[in-house]
């Protein structure tokens, strides 16, 4: 059940990016301003929110504040069909955005509760396989969807659903008794202790940077490959859903399932190697992503973007599972939200609107391949990424909290 509402969170994420041309075209929106729509008007709230909507989780419980959001978000999903201007979709966005806050921290939560530390990555990556199911169903529903009837009604049927599987999800789904912490120090921890544990830990800090570096270029190009499918490649809306869709659920499932087999197999032997994996991936996807931008051939493309794709998926199974060691059983939540915090406010919030705006900046250089050069130069994010999972490594070695 966790999972398939995090299938749901992201259909209603990337639903948006599928219909990015047909709701530029009749709204007359930029490439800044529908960036705007993707990232900073979901990522704004969703991020600062799902601070307090964690603690919140870890105090009283975190199936009742999974369920509630999900009732917001899907509800704000729905109200984005009803958009006449820029403004009224990034009012209705803005309201995605604080539904889904308190959506995944609870339930990263919950699988820390529910598994052990040997098979928690894997467990995490069991359920972030929503982010490949749930965008590769947004982009191949919304595109027929809206290729067939209109982009108004992929709004409405992917947020009614929403709304209906909440009570499903209440009935099945219930809080674990919250283990009691291992050590006295820590029994009576509030929201700002938590915070001053994970500011003494470096671990914290690489992993967190690390992932929103690579979340910047990794948000970016699911929101705007489609249009570069478009644009340069010259498919219809309903071929673009397919192909980048089977590219998201391909490569995606692969990448987060391996990636949490490995944190558990060979992060078990040494804890910096939750790091180190994250760091190799990024390094040996660069090249096949960059080629894959340039090509100018759609099945060439397809094959290019399937193992990057997967390679990009491979840090949450390790990272996840990081986190949640880094602190005291009760205020995992609390620990996810700040993570996320950081993460979803630089990647998700300023990756998407970056590579638009940045398309926009090279339009008199490179025309209509402004966008393709955008998303080139970004994939030195990857780079980046790749540099401080790799230094966080070492610091985890002494920064894990084993569990009694």
């Amino acid at each position: 059940m966790l999972l398939l509402v995090y299938i749901f969170n992201f259909v209603d994420r990337q639903v948006l990016a599928i219909l990015a041309a047909p709701i530029q075209a009749e709204l007359k929106l930029s490439d800044g301003q529908m960036g705007l729509l993707g990232g900073v008007a979901f990522a704004l709230l969703y991020s600062t929110f799902a601070v307090p909507l964690a603690f919140l989780a870890d105090r009283t419980s975190r199936s009742w504040v999974i369920t509630v959001s999900l009732v917001l978000w899907s509800g704000f999903t729905a109200v984005c069909g009803f958009a006449q201007g820029f403004w009224h979709i990034f009012l209705a966005r803005l309201g995605v955005g604080i539904g889904e806050a308190g959506g995944v921290a609870p339930s990263y939560a919950l699988i820390g509760d529910y598994f052990p530390s040997n098979r928690r990555a894997f467990a995490l990556s069991i359920y972030s396989l929503g982010i490949p199911i749930g965008s590769a169903t947004g982009v191949i529903a919304g595109g027929y969807i809206a290729s067939t009837v209109d982009w108004r009604i992929a709004f409405f049927v992917v947020g009614i659903a929403g709304v209906l599987i909440a009570p499903l999800f209440k009935f099945v789904v219930r809080d674990r008794p919250k283990p009691a912490p291992s050590g006295p120090a820590v029994t009576a921890s509030p929201f700002m202790d938590t915070v001053r544990i994970l500011a003494r830990k470096p671990a914290f800090w690489f992993l967190a940077f690390g992932a929103a570096s690579s979340s910047m270029l990794g948000y970016g190009i699911a929101f705007w490959l489609p249009s570069l499918l478009q644009r340069s490649f010259g498919l219809s809306l309903l071929e673009t859903s397919l192909f980048y869709g089977s590219v998201l659920l391909l490569g995606g499932v692969v990448g987060v399932l391996a990636g949490g087999w490995l944190g558990d197999r060979v992060g078990s032997r040494d804890r910096a190697y939750f790091g180190y994996i994250p760091a190799l991936a990024f390094v040996l996807g660069v090249p096949f992503f960059a080629a894959g931008i340039m090509t100018d051939s759609v099945p060439l493309a397809f094959a290019l973007f399937l193992l990057p794709q997967a390679l990009a998926y491979i840090w949450l199974g390790p990272v996840l599972s990081a986190v949640q060691h880094l602190v005291e059983p009760p205020f995992r939540a609390t620990a996810s939200a700040l993570f996320l915090l950081i993460n979803n406010l630089i990647g998700l919030g300023g990756g998407i609107y970056a590579l638009g705006a940045f398309s926009d900046w090279l339009v008199p250089f490179y025309g209509d391949s402004a966008l393709r050069y955008s998303m080139l130069y970004s994939l030195a994010l990857y780079g980046l990424a790749a540099l401080l999972m790799a230094l966080a490594g070492p610091h985890l070695r002494r920064n894990w909290v084993e569990e009694a």
